[in-house]
C-alpha cells in the first residue's frame, strides 16, 4: 500500500484497513486545524488505489471487517470513482461490513441526494463528520466554510440515504464568551440532525495554525478544566433526540460515554463529580503537535 501527506483515521477505525483515496483537504482553512496546511488537496487515481485494495486483499483479505479511506475530506472524491472504489473493496474482502470516510458538510451538500444513495449502494456504510459547533458565530470565526443549517440539511440527506452519520463537537471551541451559546446551539443542531453517533473533543490548541496565535495573543482564552466540563453538561442537558455519545479522544477531561436520553444522569452525575476535583487534577495545558 501507498500513502502520501498526512495519513489521519478516528480512534473509531482503530481496527480499520486505511486505503488512501485522496490526499489533503480541498478546503483546509479551518482555523484550528494543522493537518493539511501544507498538502494540496488531490484525488488518487482510481487503478491505484484498486492497486492497493488488491495488495491488502492478498495479504489480510478475511480478516478484514471495516476499511477507511483517508484522507481529510474523501467525500470530495468525484462519486463515480468512489462508487467504484467501494465496489472494488467488497468484490476483494468477502467478510467486509462496513467503509468509512471523512466529509465536510458543505462537500455532502455538493454530493446530493442522489449521488449519496449511489454511494450507499455501493458500500459506503458511515461518515464522519466535523460539525465542531451549531453556533453560527463559532463557525464563521473557525472558518468552518459550513453553517448549522448547512450540517443540519447534510445530516438528513445521509439519514435518507442510509448513511450513518458520526458528527463531531468540539468543547471548549467558543471561548468562554460563547460557552453557553455553543453548547446549547450545539444541543439544538444535534436535535435538529439527529446523528447516529456524536463524539466529543475538546479543542487544543496546534502548532503552525491561525487559532494558536489567537491564544498566545490572548485574543482568544482557553477554558479551563471546570468550564469544559460545565460546558459539556450544558450540551447533555440540551439533547433531546436518541443518541450515542463518545468521548474518545485524548484531549478530553473526562470519558463521558453513554446513550442519551436513557443515561443522561449518569453522564451529568460523573460531571457533577468532576467538578469536586480541583483543576490541578486534570490534564494541563499543551499545544498540539499532530
Amino acid at each position: 500500500m501507498r500513502y502520501e501527506g498526512p495519513i489521519y483515521r478516528p480512534p473509531s477505525e482503530a481496527r480499520s484497513l486505511l486505503i488512501q483515496a485522496t490526499v489533503g483537504c480541498p478546503h483546509n482553512r479551518c482555523t484550528f486545524c494543522m493537518v493539511y496546511k501544507n498538502t494540496p488537496f488531490k484525488v488518487r487515481p482510481v487503478a491505484d488505489i484498486k492497486e492497493d485494495l488488491e495488495e491488502a486483499a492478498r495479504l489480510w483479505g478475511e480478516s478484514v471487517l471495516t476499511i477507511f479511506l483517508p484522507a481529510g475530506n474523501t467525500i470530495a472524491m468525484p462519486t463515480p470513482d468512489l462508487v467504484e472504489v467501494c465496489g472494488h473493496a467488497r468484490l476483494k474482502f468477502p467478510r467486509l461490513k462496513r467503509i468509512t470516510v471523512y466529509g465536510s458538510s458543505q462537500f455532502l451538500l455538493k454530493k446530493g441526494a442522489g449521488d449519496l444513495k449511489l454511494l450507499a449502494d455501493a458500500g459506503l456504510g458511515r461518515i464522519h463528520v466535523g460539525w465542531e459547533s451549531g453556533d453560527d458565530v463559532v463557525l464563521e470565526y473557525i472558518k468552518k466554510g459550513a453553517t448549522r443549517k448547512n450540517h443540519v440539511q447534510a445530516a438528513w440527506m445521509l439519514k435518507e440515504a442510509g448513511i450513518e452519520l458520526n458528527a463531531y463537537i468540539m468543547l471548549g471551541i467558543g471561548g468562554p464568551e460563547r460557552s453557553r451559546e455553543h453548547a446549547s446551539l450545539s444541543a439544538l443542531l444535534v436535535n435538529e440532525a439527529e446523528p447516529q453517533v456524536l463524539r466529543l473533543r475538546t479543542f487544543v490548541p496546534k502548532i503552525n495554525t491561525p487559532l494558536l496565535g489567537e491564544v498566545l495573543s490572548g485574543r482568544f482564552r482557553m477554558l479551563s478544566p471546570h468550564q469544559v466540563l460545565q460546558e459539556t453538561a450544558w450540551l447533555l442537558e440540551g439533547i433531546t433526540v436518541p443518541v450515542q455519545v463518545e468521548s474518545d479522544h485524548y484531549t478530553n477531561y473526562l470519558n463521558v460515554a453513554g446513550k442519551l436520553p436513557e443515561e443522561r444522569e449518569r453522564l451529568l452525575t460523573l460531571i457533577e463529580k468532576a467538578l469536586t476535583r480541583p483543576e490541578s487534577d486534570f490534564r494541563p495545558f499543551f499545544i498540539g503537535t499532530e
